[in-house]
């Protein structure tokens, strides 16, 4: 299937009305509010290395209702300038993993914290953050909690990923004015969500996000994450009209609207997983509600001959290049 969803040009115009609950700025404002309460930082604990041009710490912060949430911090051995930060989200049925599965930002100079995903860990990666919030709905990770949005799991998840950021800040050798949230796949969802809801990002850099035009999305593809929502309706057909109310919630074409960090998209056109016309959704409409007279600074890459992979290493290129003329990490002359 060449093109899951249109043509290169009728995605670039394709900016459809997501409808959103009417409380869904009070929703995300009284939830973030409750997770404030605890201090963010539970523990910050050296990890020893074999790697001699990084140094990492084994972080645990409170994330929703307060529960103990696991990411590795890391950053480029001595130097300790305040840097720049990376907070990164990991994918769908990903883990933290091992400290060293992840180099690229730390080595290009930046200090880098990359979230645990609470519950997901087993299916393509480790991890150590348990989801102990048990609620009716499916099996899969995209089903827990889904009849009610207090209940669902990606209420808590997006929460994780706002106090990640809040976590990074409180770090040590953080520059708090220089914070960028990156992700692919779920991961870029989070990091879309959080540019929604965290009003003072330096940068936003998403490819072939997730949970975007999402009421669309269950019903144009069969492939999970979206294919496990629609199964678990084929099953509970009595339940659609809770289901969506949920995912109106969660929904990053409401999260990119509330957007003002300057934003980097990158989208493969042969993607099932995640199809381009979601992603094109939150691009087009990247902050419209903001009030402000123009969006802010956003680029888009699109690949059309890949599907979910995007444009894999040269697509990382074209980030860094792009983050760091915004965020000028550091460089060997920075080191003691």
């Amino acid at each position: 299937m060449p093109h899951p969803d249109a043509s290169l040009e009728q995605l670039q115009r394709y900016a459809p009305t997501v409808v959103e609950p009417d409380d869904f700025d009070r929703f995300w404002s009284d939830t973030l509010a409750e997770a404030a309460a605890p201090p963010v930082l539970v523990e910050v604990r050296p990890e020893p290395t074999d790697l001699r041009l990084l140094d990492y710490w084994d972080v645990t912060f409170a994330g929703f209702d307060g529960d103990p949430v696991r990411a590795w911090y890391t950053r480029p051995a001595h130097v300790h300038a305040p840097l720049p930060v990376v907070v990164e989200y990991a994918g769908y049925g990903r883990g933290r993993g091992l400290p060293h599965e992840r180099l690229t930002w730390p080595v290009a100079g930046y200090a880098h914290l990359l979230m645990d995903n609470r519950g997901q860990a087993g299916q393509y990666g480790a991890g150590d953050t348990p989801d102990r919030h048990g609620a009716p709905g499916g099996p899969w990770p995209a089903t827990w909690g889904i009849l009610d949005p207090r209940d669902y799991h990606y209420r808590r998840l997006i929460t994780d990923a706002v106090r990640a950021v809040d976590a990074a800040r409180a770090l040590p050798g953080v520059d708090v004015s220089r914070v960028a949230v990156v992700g692919n796949s779920q991961g870029g969802g989070l990091a879309l969500a959080v540019a929604g809801l965290v009003g003072d990002l330096a940068a936003l850099v998403t490819t072939a996000p997730f949970l975007c035009d999402v009421q669309r999305a269950i019903g144009s593809t069969d492939a999970s994450p979206y294919g496990e929502i629609a199964r678990y309706l084929a099953v509970h057909r009595e339940a659609e009209e809770m289901v969506r109310r949920t995912l109106s919630y969660v929904d990053g074409v409401s999260f990119a609207r509330r957007a003002t960090a300057p934003a980097h998209f990158g989208l493969g056109l042969r993607d099932t997983v995640c199809p381009p016309s979601t992603g094109f959704a939150a691009y087009n409409q990247y902050g419209a509600a903001t009030g402000q007279p123009a969006p802010p600074h956003r680029e888009m890459h699109v690949y059309p001959f890949n599907g979910h992979e995007g444009g894999e290493a040269l697509h990382v290129r074209r980030q860094l290049r792009w983050l760091g003329s915004l965020l000028r990490p550091t460089s060997p002359s920075d080191q003691d």
